[in-house]
């Protein structure tokens, strides 16, 4: 999961209101898939607020003052359209698509394929719909046949009826994705590593790209690891402070050039000795400052880099760089230079543009064209870095696969972005307002979570043909071989929050999931790459036979799998289309695990909802369960000590059918502290944890790469029966 969100505890006196005309308000937010009733994690049904209904409905844009007239526009919003608003189908699956037109007339429909080619042969089903009176129209709909041989892509399905004429959307997905060829007929395994806390000689206080292609080439090239798992590298704020959570970025479909590697830059070989002497000196700054920090200070870091940037900046680039940008900055668009607009404004107004003059709110206001064209340079400036991110993102991933991995880098892919940042900003309409997303109560969290994310407007993903969507799963592909989809559940359904709320107090909206895992899907596929969807918390059961009906990996943590009765889920029936690991980011290293430090911590933090002694208890009581079991298959002896314990947990994996195996980098050199603690922000150092040995002291790189503890876990988690060698 990995949100570090503060839970907000504010209550509203309208939560318990109820709506004048309740029945028809419910029947309202079942039309646009907002829950009204839901059970709890303890399978207790729970009757959701009105006042809870109709926040997230006006969030939607949906006027509740009279929810009968709503539903009424509601049940004509397709009749009033000649074509749905897009078309998301299979490939080789039959999809019907209706058609409103006047009630008789006749209507034409064909299909502009995504090479330009035109297709003609999309035909009428012979089906009788009664017509509706809409207004002062009588609306006939006529029924036609998506083609079941469309190659897959983003295609166009054309209508036209005497002078009118609309468009819709069609987008072909693959019915399955699964592994690629690379990884088809054998199981396995890779690290996961939180890159910034990864830190080198040469890293300037953050690990970097050049750390994550060193990393991919030690793993895969000495241990046999096929992928490294990163936490999300998407763009953080661009002036200080920084937001610590990966979980929580400006946008998702950039990068954060705080994890450039500066001497790796082209132009920093064509500076000049004074140039030169001045980057450098920058560099030692930092070094001189948080060698020896024991907490990750993002801010320190990038005020050096930016300045060494800007110094790179000014470096006249040869012909052929000078055209590499350009075709970058082209084949990126608009989103690039608007994501670029909104870095330029922040550094003026702010990291939140709900604060900025209203002028500067709307991404196509005149004004902000005008500063767009006036701060020009700055603008390119923050495209450049993103050019430079691409090339060393694409550097990371060459590395990996001449290491001998089958897939490379593995990105993460946070659920949502900041409600002020760049992502908001550009594509505000496609984001609700007044609501944030999070998860209900759940065993873990057991007072909720609020992420102070905005979530998505489902009928405006749609009316865009999901392209948001498409665009950033794209962009985090683009140098990877796989992505991990954080809480993939919220392409099913999210819990939306009124603002103000407690967590509790909110409620579920359904997406098209079918929609959104076809597009998943697509990019995937065309990218050759692997998804895996972070399932873990409340899910419901059908959401997880789709994802393995469509070929989405799951997520399986040791800790968190049980049977029907309770007890440890023997490894031969773990799922096999999944990501298998012993912990996660939201739990302490094993080490730490073993010794009971998330309790610990927790009762520190204020966050259990029992006394410690029974959580203590009852959690040593989990533990020993799988211990146990690992006694019972001759994995673990009786007085084995810590390192030989997390050996044989990882073991243990290898006796499952899963085909990816996941081992963190934490576990690989004994670390024992916390990443993240869900819950909490600046109570805990979340995400500011450097990468440590067992005695808590912060470990370079370098020292991973020598290091024999590595080399014992790799042989763990590969040797043990169940793995088929590469």
């Amino acid at each position: 999961m990995g949100h570090d969100r503060p839970v907000t505890s504010a209550s509203t006196d309208s939560t318990d209101s109820a709506h004048p005309d309740s029945a028809a308000l419910r029947e309202l937010a079942r039309s646009y898939a907002v829950a009204t009733d839901y059970h709890d994690w303890q399978g207790r049904p729970v009757q959701v607020p009105d006042a809870t209904v109709t926040r997230v409905l006006g969030a939607m844009g949906v006027d509740t003052a009279d929810p009968a007239a709503a539903l009424a526009e509601r049940r004509e919003q397709p009749w009033r359209r000649m074509l749905p608003p897009s078309v998301v189908t299979v490939q080789g699956e039959r999809r019907e698509v209706p058609v409103h037109v006047d009630h008789g007339a006749p209507v034409e429909v064909w299909l502009e394929l995504e090479d330009g080619s035109r297709h003609d042969d999309v035909p009428q089903t012979d089906r009788w719909v009664d017509p509706r009176q809409v207004g002062d129209r009588l609306v006939g709909e006529a029924t036609f046949t998506v083609p079941t041989d469309l190659p897959l892509g983003y295609h166009t399905l054309h209508a036209r009826s005497g002078a009118t004429v609309a468009a819709a959307p069609l987008v072909v997905t693959p019915g399955w994705l699964g592994l690629p060829e690379s990884l088809r007929d054998t199981y396995s395994w890779g690290l996961a590593a939180q890159l910034y806390s990864v830190r080198s000689r040469g890293s300037w206080g953050v690990g970097d790209l050049a750390d994550l292609a060193d990393l991919a080439r030690w793993s895969g090239a000495e241990l046999g690891a096929d992928f490294v798992l990163v936490n999300p590298l998407h763009a953080a704020e661009p002036t200080p402070p920084m937001e610590p959570s990966p979980y929580l970025p400006t946008s998702r479909q950039f990068f954060n050039p705080l994890y450039l590697r500066i001497e790796l830059v082209p132009e920093y070989a064509a500076l000049d000795a004074a140039g030169r002497a001045e980057v450098d000196a920058l560099g030692q700054g930092v070094h001189a400052v948080l060698d020896d920090a024991d907490v990750i200070d993002r801010d320190t870091a990038w005020a050096a880099k930016l300045a060494a940037l800007r110094l790179l900046a000014d470096v006249p680039r040869d012909a052929a760089r000078e055209r590499a940008l350009q075709e970058f900055v082209g084949q990126q668009g608009p989103a690039l230079r608007d994501f670029a607009t909104w870095s330029v404004i922040a550094q003026e107004h702010g990291t939140d543009y709900r604060a900025w003059p209203e002028r500067l709110q709307d991404v196509g206001s005149p004004a902000v064209q005008e500063l767009a064209a006036a701060r020009r340079a700055d603008v390119d400036f923050e495209m450049w870095l993103q050019w430079l991110l691409e090339e060393q993102l694409g550097r990371a991933q060459d590395t990996a696969l001449a290491a001998g991995m089958a897939l490379g880098t593995m990105h993460d892919l946070a659920v949502g972005v900041h409600p002020g940042g760049a992502d908001a900003w550009r594509l505000r309409t496609t984001y609700a307002t007044g609501i944030q997303v999070g998860a209900p109560p759940d065993p873990f969290n057991q007072i909720g979570q609020n992420w102070s994310q905005p979530p998505w407007r489902p009928q405006r993903l749609a009316e865009l043909g999901y392209a948001p969507l498409r665009d950033l799963i794209r962009a985090v592909l683009r140098h990877a071989g796989g992505v991990r989809v954080d809480h993939i559940i919220g392409l099913f359904r999210l819990w939306w929050i009124p603002e103000g709320a407690p967590p509790s107090a909110g409620t579920y909206v359904r997406y098209d999931h079918e929609a959104m895992i076809g597009v998943l899907a697509l990019e995937a596929q065309r990218a050759g790459a692997v998804v895996v969807g972070e399932d873990l918390g409340v899910v419901e059961p059908s959401a997880r036979d789709y994802l393995r009906s469509r070929g989405i990996l799951g997520t399986s943590i040791l800790w968190f799998e049980y049977d029907e009765n309770g007890r440890p889920l023997v490894a031969e029936r773990w799922r096999e289309l999944c990501l298998a690991s012993v912990t996660t980011h939201d739990l302490p290293p094993t080490a730490g695990y073993l010794a009971g430090e998330h309790v610990r911590l927790r009762d520190e933090l204020g966050l259990l909802t029992r006394p410690l002694a029974e959580e203590a208890a009852v959690d040593a009581q989990e533990r020993e369960r799988w211990l146990d079991e690992l006694r019972s298959r001759g994995l673990l002896v009786a007085d084995a000590d810590v390192e030989a314990t997390v050996e044989a947990l990882h073991r243990y994996l290898t006796l499952t059918p899963s085909r990816l195996r996941c081992v963190s980098l934490t576990d690989a050199v004994g670390d024992r502290r916390t990443q993240n603690q869900p819950g909490t922000t600046d109570e805990y150092p979340n995400w500011r944890v450097p990468l440590s040995g067992p005695d808590a002291r912060p470990l370079w790189l370098e020292d991973v790469l020598t290091s024999s503890r590595p080399r014992r876990l790799a042989r763990a988690v590969t040797t043990a029966p169940g793995v088929v060698s590469r």
